[in-house]
């Protein structure tokens, strides 16, 4: 019985809860969405370039040794 009453209070509050919950709009997700892919973007583009720079570099290195 303790245990059926303890559910049930648990189910109100989260009904309670879930009552509270505001949802962000469709204009307001759709900027979300296209700021997290610019971000995506952008920080693919610097990564890479980085990589780029670091192989170009170490590659300098190494060669050093072989001439």
């Amino acid at each position: 019985m303790l245990i059926m009453v303890k559910i049930t209070e648990f189910v109100d509050q989260v009904v309670k809860e879930a009552k509270k919950i505001t949802w962000s709009s469709r204009k307001e997700t759709s900027m979300s969405v296209v700021m997290v892919f610019a971000m995506v973007a952008v920080s693919c583009l610097f990564f890479f370039l980085v990589d780029m720079g670091m192989f170009k570099f170490i590659q300098f290195l190494l060669n050093l040794g072989v001439n």
